[in-house]
């Protein structure tokens, strides 16, 4: 099965997870394109599609939307799985979901979205983003875990091939 993996990653911590999941479908023996968002040109070509984005002060990445908006119709007439990144810390923070996933989500007929930790890495910060993770006490670190976001995309896996969810 053909399948587009499209993350939209301002720092990298979010596209790695994207690079995971691809491995994943590649393992099980399908074809997968990664590509950035704003690289996508049309879904047309792929049989099922993985959506990711980091969420920056509670949005999801205005490329991911832009790509939604440009193949919402596309994107509804074939399996699409969701997730984002950005949560940092124990607890993770900001522990809510941001508004635009459910939007998301609703417009192409995504399976339940999926939420993973993210990086961060003030040193890669811009001004304007260490102003904002100041402002929500936020942690540095990296709070992602592989082997969740592996039995994530190994569920992709099973529901492709049919085959109830693994316990």
């Amino acid at each position: 099965m053909r399948i587009l993996v499209t993350v939209a990653s301002r720092h990298g911590a979010t596209r790695e997870i994207g690079e995971v999941v691809a491995e994943v479908l590649r393992e099980a023996g399908h074809e997968v394109d990664e590509l950035d968002p704003d690289e996508v040109r049309t879904v047309e070509t792929y049989e099922a599609v993985v959506l990711g984005s980091s969420v920056y002060v509670g949005r999801l990445a205005a490329a991911l939307r832009e790509l939604v908006d440009r193949e919402a119709g596309q994107l509804a007439a074939r399996p699409v799985w969701l997730f984002w990144s950005g949560p940092v810390g124990d607890p993770l923070v900001p522990p809510s979901q941001p508004d635009d996933v459910a939007t998301v989500a609703t417009r192409t007929g995504a399976k339940p979205p999926r939420c993973f930790a993210g990086r961060l890495d003030r040193q890669k910060l811009g001004l304007a983003e260490r102003a904002l993770v100041a402002m929500i006490d936020a942690e540095q670190g990296d709070f992602r875990d592989m082997d969740y976001v592996r039995s994530w995309s190994t569920s992709i896996v099973d529901q492709l091939a049919g085959r109830p969810p693994r316990r």
